[in-house]
């Protein structure tokens, strides 16, 4: 698990995330579950606000939803939140993030310490820069496929 990669297979090419089970090992095996049981694929991006980030991960499409599975204990960390930073999104409760996350597009440092870093874009943040914006967007970008490789 330690040297896995996530990769988003989105309309412009794939994005390659590394995984950082050493900062967030309780949503890294979350979000490797759910790539294993297919759950991404096809999901919107359905929040993308330029020089912020891109939110996608919810089932409906509309921010509002999750997976079946219960949410997730708090794994907040130091590592900044800086373009390329992959965090999941919550209520304001701070133990109810459980599918749903995000892409930095820029320095959001005021998230830093509040929401649970678990990855970083290696390659193909070109993709994610090109994604449609809106909250929602009219057109909203899809995770097309998702799959967990190996390093």
């Amino acid at each position: 698990m330690a040297d896995e990669k996530l990769v988003f297979t989105l309309d412009g090419g794939d994005v390659v995330i590394k995984l950082r089970p050493d900062l967030a090992p309780g949503h890294v095996e979350r979000i490797t579950e759910l790539v294993s049981e297919g759950f991404y694929d096809g999901v919107k991006f359905h929040r993308v606000i330029p020089g912020f980030m891109a939110q996608g991960g919810c089932p409906q499409g509309t921010g509002m939803g999750g997976s079946s599975k219960p949410d997730l204990k708090a794994e907040f960390n130091d590592e900044p939140h800086v373009r390329g930073v992959c965090s999941m999104a919550r209520t304001s409760y701070p133990h109810s993030a459980n599918s749903q996350f995000f892409i930095c597009f820029d320095d959001a440092r005021f998230l830093d310490k509040q929401y649970t870093v678990w990855g970083v874009v290696e390659s193909g943040m070109e993709h994610v820069d090109a994604l449609p914006k809106g909250e929602p967007p009219a057109k909203p970008g899809v995770i097309h496929k998702a799959v967990i490789v190996a390093a």
